[in-house]
């Protein structure tokens, strides 16, 4: 709809698994307004959302009428104004604000990059997280050494996102702002 698959900066691979799977779409649009809320809170995303899914609620709502053997809705001017919107296509969604930080992921990448470059040995140290989060989603929590000193802290929900932001720490000791 929105074309956001060639928006996407991605490796050819990813390129076809998104276009493969309606799943791996959905996650990334669920992302993409995620990440618009955070940056732009509800007011910021609902208009967008109300225009984009109102007919599809509106069609869910009829059908659902219909197989319930429900009386359809009248034909009232409010409806056929509902209608006329709902022809015209969705609003492109919101752009992030100019100046904003968007979030940044892919620390950890940029962190290992930058330790092999200087042929620096790193560690990472997995603390016990008893009593954090819950057996079916626990919360990991990990600290990153430098040839033995203690170069960022993280936690997360994935091994993956505590190392990630234990190397967003590890990247602003080593003066590489992202």
């Amino acid at each position: 709809m929105y074309d956001l698959p060639a928006r996407l900066r991605l490796h050819p691979a990813q390129a076809i698994t998104l276009r493969a799977s309606v799943n791996i779409q959905a996650d990334v649009f669920e992302s993409y307004v995620g990440g618009l809320y955070l940056e732009q809170d509800l007011p910021g995303v609902q208009p967008w959302l109300k225009a984009l899914f109102t007919p599809y609620t509106i069609e869910a709502y009829k059908r659902v009428r219909e197989q319930h053997r429900l009386p359809p809705l009248p034909t009232t001017s409010a409806l056929v104004a509902l209608d006329s919107v709902l022809s015209s296509p969705p609003p492109s969604p919101p752009h992030p604000r100019p100046g904003a930080t968007p979030t940044t992921i892919g620390h950890l990448a940029l962190f290992n990059q930058q330790l092999q470059k200087a042929n620096r040995i790193v560690e990472w140290i997995y603390a016990d997280g008893t009593g954090e989060g819950t057996k079916t989603t626990p919360i990991w929590i990990v600290r990153c050494e430098v040839d033995g000193e203690v170069y960022g802290r993280g936690q997360g929900g994935t091994k993956k996102a505590a190392r990630n932001e234990a190397a967003k720490e590890g990247l602003k000791k080593m003066g590489i702002e992202v």
